[in-house]
């Protein structure tokens, strides 16, 4: 019932920028919280930035001072500057919602981010 729909992702050189976004829908209730989590193959998957609902940032110590992140109602944006070879990952958006008193998380489907030369 809930769709995310990401856009953005693609290939850039080291040192280039990228800007992802994130539209959330359906039944979407009491939001805690949207961000961005990231994933390469045979690791786990890790938390870029997130933006709560009370206007809280968070940021992963690899990414401060490079990527901004913003939300505004339903969507989530990603600015990323300053990319790096390392930055190179499946960007997943993540809403996790207040549903009947307990927590849920939906996950778009994934958005593949290349830094190269």
């Amino acid at each position: 019932q809930v769709q995310l729909v990401e856009s953005g992702g693609g290939l850039v050189q080291p040192g280039g920028s990228l800007r992802l976004s994130c539209a959330a829908s359906g039944n979407i209730f009491s939001i805690n919280s949207m961000g961005w989590y990231r994933q390469v193959p045979g690791q786990q998957r890790e938390l870029v930035a997130a933006a709560t609902s009370g206007g809280k940032t968070n940021y992963a110590d690899s990414v401060k001072g490079r990527f901004t992140i913003s939300r505004d109602k339903n969507t989530v944006d990603l600015q990323m500057n300053s990319l790096k070879p390392e930055d190179t990952a499946v960007y997943y958006c993540n809403l996790e919602i207040n549903y009947r008193g307990s927590e849920r998380d939906y996950w778009g489907q994934g958005t593949q981010v290349t830094v190269s030369s």
